[in-house]
């Protein structure tokens, strides 16, 4: 169990003494006081239960069977980029550097660059990314930071608006309330209204995917029956009768005689076959055509990457001889990566704070995002030509204006 629990207590066994008529009558009046109030909501809660483990289940399978999706969430990770920590304190600002480049992440990493990732990735396949602070109990300071399964965290909401937190329990065991519940770090992506979870970048996809992966199981079986190319080696003995006296024997020879040759072309030795009488080699299944499955694998994979919100060229898929990313593709998946920082903003500023704090700096921290640039190098290099040129052409009136003024004091 990843999270700290908390120890339940035991309810008295003792029963409430059934109210009055006038303790009735004083909770009818507080509650008509509380629906005139602005902050009392009469809407009834609607909070789902958490998704099925099965159909995270089935995501996972889902990403190691189509590599396509594999290859768009790395893409959109790797996209999304990197991020500096800012504060107005040179020397929070150094402990700050030296926090996001260290903290450790799970067993086996660190950095906080190294975390965002995780839960980004997590956020795209699950819909849910979960982490955990983990401080020092005798400084308070954050030491480490962990990323766990979305199934290992249960949420539920209750009738004040809040949120409590539970921790899976080992088999049939009932969830444990976690102990610290302001030391997890969740978010959800996309939920629906009145919803905590999230929802996949994955959810619809599954019926798609399946036929596609059909379709490539068929080509296997194919390949396996036609496109591996075997051969019919027809003997027909002649009308003599010492030819058919001893057609099994002539039909033994013929056989040794081609699979010596079929060996010897394995090992790169070219052998001739050559027979006497009436003898057919055909291919089996040569006949047959294999049938044509470029169009529907591209409706299906279409579908998939209109989806996963990502360019074909950039996975690969070059379905175009002059395919290239537009300025208003490029705006496009800007505004797809933007969204992705932004719902990882808030999280990695509570992260910050909470180290800045476990120092001693009372400080707000600043989440800097490096720019998204996916225009061309030509395009680039155009683009610092053109402020070269305008720069030069500003200094130049800039001479001419001092050049100018000079010549008026003179006269």
């Amino acid at each position: 169990m990843p999270f700290q629990v908390r120890k339940t207590r035991r309810r008295s066994s003792k029963k409430p003494s059934a109210p009055s008529q006038e303790d009735k009558s004083a909770k009818k009046a507080r509650a008509a006081v509380s629906t005139v109030g602005h902050s009392a909501s009469t809407l009834p809660l609607t909070a789902p239960d958490a998704p099925c483990p099965a159909v995270w289940q089935l995501y996972e399978a889902l990403r190691a069977s189509v590599p396509v999706i594999d290859a768009a969430f790395r893409k959109i990770v790797r996209l999304c980029g990197g991020f500096v920590v800012r504060v107005d304190d040179p020397e929070a600002q150094q402990f700050l550097d030296r926090f996001c480049a260290c903290v450790s992440v799970g067993s086996n990493s660190c950095s906080l660059q190294e975390f965002a990732d995780r839960m980004l990735d997590s956020l795209l396949l699950y819909g849910n990314a979960v982490g955990e602070m983990l401080f020092d109990e005798e400084t308070g300071q954050l030491t480490a930071l962990n990323v766990a399964h979305p199934r290992t965290l249960i949420i539920k909401q209750d009738q004040r608006h809040g949120c409590r937190h539970y921790a899976q329990g080992d088999k049939e065991r009932e969830p444990v309330a976690i102990a610290r519940p302001e030391r997890i770090l969740f978010i959800p992506m996309q939920p629906p209204v009145g919803g905590i979870y999230g929802i996949s970048v994955l959810s619809g996809l599954p019926a798609i995917s399946k036929v596609l992966l059909r379709i490539y199981e068929c080509i296997g079986q194919n390949y396996d029956r036609a496109g591996n190319v075997r051969y019919a080696v027809t003997y027909r003995p002649g009308n003599d009768p010492a030819s058919a006296a001893y057609a099994n024997e002539h039909a033994a020879e013929i056989a040794a005689a081609w699979q010596d040759g079929i060996r010897g072309m394995q090992h790169g030795e070219i052998q001739d076959f050559i027979v006497a009488g009436d003898v057919e080699i055909r291919a089996i299944g040569a006949e047959n055509q294999m049938p044509d499955t470029e169009i529907p694998v591209r409706q299906l994979l279409e579908q998939i990457i209109s989806k996963l919100g990502i360019p074909p060229f950039l996975l690969g898929l070059n379905w175009s001889s002059t395919e290239r990313m537009s300025t208003q593709q490029a705006d496009i998946l800007t505004s797809e990566l933007e969204y992705f920082r932004r719902i990882l903003t808030p999280t990695l500023l509570k992260i910050a704070r909470a180290a800045l704090h476990g120092e001693g700096y009372l400080y707000e921290p600043q989440i800097l995002w490096d720019n998204i640039n996916l225009q061309d190098e030509t395009e680039l290099a155009e683009a610092r030509l053109k402020n070269a040129q305008a720069y030069e052409i500003e200094l130049r009136n800039q001479m001419t204006e001092a050049e100018m003024g000079k010549e008026n004091e003179n006269v």
